[in-house]
């Protein structure tokens, strides 16, 4: 469940409710029923002289919790201390949590009568977030299965895979190949073709002689590093067995 109130330092996304010449006040629509303020000191760097060139009523804002005091209820909010990055990637975050939750929507109509919110809390413990457990759902549909049981997880798969695009990382490397034998091409080809594995998002490129290039495509960068590392070893041991010497170049993305 999401907790009653953010914690010092939390990023939250509010909509401007009303303003004041001392400040903002915002609905937090992250936590229903809170507010928090945003005090004109607090609103932009440097001196404010019309606190409407800032905010407006209406306005979506991406704020930094930075005084909490539970027994008031008073949420102290920052606008300046958010920068672009930060803002866009909140957004993002909150806007694909708007979608999970309509998603879910569509599962617990497909499901029956189960009680998904508390799956859905459970989906959260377990993943971070509910989208997450969607893109683990569209991404691996195998393990999500394995680590779920229920008649809902069927249909949770089913709603993952046709509405989120799983998410997708791109890398590659060079292996640089010294083999001069007869058969040296056999030997090239032979060790190129056991790490060339496009189902599993590995494919191997003829760049020109001595250098071939190994592309991985995975769902994170850390899978995606140690799978493109794994294929250029195995290369570089099969290269070292048949009497050839190979290097792994890392090509910066």
């Amino acid at each position: 469940m999401r907790k009653e109130f953010p914690e010092v330092g939390d990023l939250v996304i509010g909509t401007i409710e009303s303003v004041k010449d001392y400040g903002a006040f915002v609905d937090l629509d992250e936590y229903p029923g809170k507010k928090g303020f945003i005090h004109v000191s607090e609103v932009a760097s440097g001196w404010v002289k019309y606190i409407r060139d800032y905010v407006r009523e209406g306005q979506k804002v991406v704020c930094q919790v930075i005084d909490i005091n539970r027994e008031k209820g008073h949420i102290d909010l920052s606008l300046k201390r958010v920068n672009e990055h930060q803002r866009r990637e909140k957004v993002q975050e909150w806007k694909n949590e708007q979608k999970a939750r309509k998603l879910l929507e569509i599962v617990r109509e497909r499901s029956g009568k189960i009680d998904m919110d508390r799956i859905a809390e459970d989906l959260e413990s377990n993943y971070g977030t509910l989208y997450a457990a969607f893109e683990s759902a569209s991404y691996n549909p195998e393990e999500f299965e394995k680590a779920n049981r229920g008649e809902w997880v069927r249909h949770f798969i089913d709603v993952a895979r046709e509405n989120i695009e799983p998410p997708e990382v791109k890398i590659s490397g060079f292996v640089e190949i010294s083999l001069n034998t007869r058969d040296a091409i056999d030997h090239i080809r032979e060790a190129l073709l056991a790490v060339h594995r496009p189902e599993d998002g590995v494919t191997v490129q003829y760049t020109g002689a001595p250098r071939y290039r190994i592309i991985v495509v995975a769902p994170d960068y850390k899978t995606a590093e140690a799978k493109l590392r794994d294929a250029a070893n195995k290369v570089i041991e099969k290269i070292k067995k048949s009497g050839g010497t190979a290097d792994f170049i890392r090509k910066v993305e």
